[in-house]
């Protein structure tokens, strides 16, 4: 691959990456929240009437939450405001962490064609793990700094963390090594990539074959059109259904892992905890809120690649 190829691939991934981040980051906010510890449980005051003497009387009753509870509670003791918390971050992390991937990406997709049959099923899986494995690698500091603001509630008024108070409270509690709180599990979510990939490329080739077919029986020349661009939509969104239904917990054990001062140390032990503590079904907690998201954020992304890649390649 040229170097040219590389540096299309480069800011492609980087701009799908950023649009996708800015446009579903209030749904990323909620989804964190839920996957805490912290959020585990909602406490609701409720006023009941005591039959006996009449008076009224406070009840409180334990609850799972649910996304719109919590948006419900973030907006009215935050503020709108918060729902965009962690966007700088995510905005400095995004772009190189999409642009490190696809460009790594298609670099291994381009020499494992050489060793495997081209565009096949072990390809793409191997060029997803090894695309991830990087990515994450380079930018895990990045997004341990944007989970911490994301789970920084405070009340409207009270000064809020920012992105350089959470680096230097990270720094002094657990050195540099507590950048890197949160990686096994992102290893772990490499599972989820590797799905991803594979669905949407075996679509992606299918698409493309029957584009070709049917120029072929008109006898016309095949070019991009905007259904095209929807099909690429579609086919990311169902791809990133099925990888993230699949993979999500290790969602989860990430966010417990990156919370400040929290109880759990290693992705086995957390699991083990969450499950003991809570229940399997909190491995998958805020999972609606996550696909609600994911899916349209997966969709713009992809489509905005396959497009500026189409653009800048004429």
């Amino acid at each position: 691959m040229s170097q040219r190829d590389t540096l299309v691939h480069l800011f492609a991934g980087g701009c799908g990456g950023t649009v996708g981040a800015i446009l579903t980051c209030p749904l990323e906010v909620v989804k964190t929240r839920l996957q805490s510890s912290a959020v585990t449980t909602l406490y609701i005051s409720e006023v009941q009437l005591n039959s006996f003497n009449s008076a009224s009387v406070n009840r409180v009753t334990r609850v799972s939450p649910g996304p719109v509870n919590c948006l419900k509670m973030i907006l009215q003791k935050e503020g709108a405001r918060s729902l965009f918390r962690g966007l700088g971050p995510n905005l400095v992390g995004v772009a190189p962490s999409r642009a490190i991937y696809f460009a790594a990406y298609s670099g291994c997709k381009e020499k494992l064609n050489n060793v495997f049959t081209s565009d096949s099923t072990q390809v793409h899986m191997v060029s997803a793990g090894v695309a991830g494995f990087t990515a994450i690698t380079a930018t895990n500091p990045i997004w341990l700094i944007k989970t911490r603001l994301q789970l920084d509630a405070r009340n409207r008024g009270e000064k809020r963390m920012s992105a350089f108070d959470c680096i230097r409270k990270v720094y002094q509690a657990d050195g540099v090594k507590g950048f890197y709180r949160g990686m096994s599990a992102s290893y772990a979510g490499i599972s989820e990539t590797v799905i991803h990939f594979v669905i949407y490329e075996s679509i992606k080739r299918k698409l493309l074959e029957q584009k070709a077919a049917s120029a072929m029986d008109s006898d016309e020349e095949s070019v991009k059109e905007a259904s095209d661009f929807v099909g690429m939509m579609l086919a990311a969104a169902t791809s990133k259904t099925c990888a993230t239904s699949i993979a999500y917990p290790h969602e989860v054990v990430r966010t417990r892992l990156r919370e400040e001062g929290t109880k759990y140390h290693a992705f086995f032990q957390t699991v083990s905890l969450v499950v003991k503590e809570e229940g399997y079904s909190s491995l998958y907690r805020g999972l609606t809120t996550h696909l609600f998201r994911q899916i349209p954020n997966t969709a713009i992304m992809m489509s905005t690649y396959e497009l500026v890649v189409y653009l800048l390649n004429g």
